[in-house]
């Protein structure tokens, strides 16, 4: 399955860059490891950047989330400018 997500410039980087390599969502896609996420910038006042990055999720829980919500693990695969 692919997942495409909207991600702000901040964490956008901070993912690019391997600092980052998890997401807190709403599991409203039902989330499975080995799904790819395709992480698309969104900036709020300019909108998709273009600039998208590619991942496969590697783990996945719910431990002390909010309702429906979990945290992903993810690899980076590739980043598309």
């Amino acid at each position: 399955m692919i997942h495409e997500l909207k991600i702000l410039p901040k964490y956008f980087y901070a993912v690019r860059k391997n600092q980052k390599k998890f997401e807190i969502r709403e599991n409203d896609r039902n989330f499975k490891v080995d799904d790819l996420v395709v992480l698309k910038e969104w900036d709020p006042k300019a909108g998709f950047t273009g600039e998208e990055i590619r991942a496969r999720i590697t783990y996945i829980t719910d431990y002390q989330q909010k309702n429906n919500y979990v945290v992903f693990g993810m690899d980076l695969i590739d980043y598309l400018y």
